[in-house]
């Protein structure tokens, strides 16, 4: 689709060496290597990391048994952490089963309250959900997926209900090809290797080379579009934001229902205002 003056991708600023606000995303297929136990790696703390991420809503509450199963442990050593949370509060028991309990949030709220994007953008979000009439996010790149920062929904839309912390695969978002946009092929085809995309729908890429393609759309046109690929009634596009440094520091979304007419809608309607949105907060960070 032609570029219009109002729809034209802006800019990113010029890079210079400064310090971001907002923790630079990985732009290698390196940025995965997994440490090893050292001076510089606490075995025993990434450990009690691997027990906190084994509950979800698949596993909300687990014996000891299937904690070790899920993070490779010991029975006895996945005793020692649960007891650990436990005794700090970020867990709790019943003598067989173990769950996580609110206090485990305060991990979480410790990043988003020493960013300062997410509590400059949600006004932002918030006036481009009224005018748009659709739902808005705000995700930052983790590896082969994205997290969730900020969401302003308007009614519900995917079956699953995305807040701060959720996670989806990255290749498969508008999101996601947005924030890749940095990496060079060579790492793109690095992180699709060791983290094969899966058909979430029909109409999901999977193909390596199409992926790759749709990423380097994105950057090519400062913008990324994704139909039906991640549920089959939605469809979103999405806009980067940058940092003073001209680092794209996350991406910015506007997701909607399914119509026929969506996608050209959503090029004729919604992109002048989630461009503008972007703009604005980009601005907004860069001041930090």
């Amino acid at each position: 689709m032609p570029s219009s003056p109002s729809t034209r991708p802006w800019s990113r600023p010029a890079a210079r060496a400064s310090t971001s606000a907002v923790a630079e995303p990985p732009t290698s297929a390196l940025a995965e290597a997994r440490p090893v136990p050292g001076d510089a790696y606490v075995q025993s703390f990434a450990r009690g990391l691997g027990v906190i991420r084994s509950f979800s809503a698949d596993a909300p509450r687990q014996t000891i048994t299937q904690v070790a199963t899920a993070t490779g442990l010991t029975r006895a050593g996945a005793r020692r952490v649960l007891l650990t949370l436990q005794s700090l509060g970020y867990a709790a028991t019943d003598g067989r089963l173990f769950w996580l309990t609110p206090k485990i949030l305060d991990l979480g709220f410790s990043y988003l309250s020493s960013q300062p994007l997410w509590h400059l953008s949600e006004p932002i979000v918030e006036a481009l959900v009224a005018r748009v009439k659709d739902s808005s996010s705000i995700a930052v790149l983790d590896g082969h997926e994205i997290v969730y920062m900020l969401r302003v929904p308007t009614r519900k839309v995917m079956r699953v209900t995305l807040g701060a912390g959720s996670r989806l695969p990255a290749f498969s978002t508008s999101l996601g090809r947005t924030l890749l946009a940095d990496f060079d092929d060579d790492a793109l085809r690095a992180l699709l290797q060791r983290h094969p995309p899966q058909a979430l729908t029909e109409h999901t890429l999977t193909d390596p080379d199409a992926l790759v393609a749709a990423v380097r759309q994105a950057k090519c046109q400062g913008f990324a579009v994704n139909d039906r690929e991640l549920e089959t009634g939605l469809v979103s596009i999405a806009a980067p934001i940058y940092d003073r440094a001209g680092r794209t520091v996350a991406a910015i979304n506007v997701g909607a229902a399914y119509a026929r007419d969506s996608i050209a809608r959503l090029h004729d309607d919604v992109l002048p205002e989630l461009l503008s949105a972007a703009r604005d907060i980009s601005a907004l960070l860069q001041r930090t």
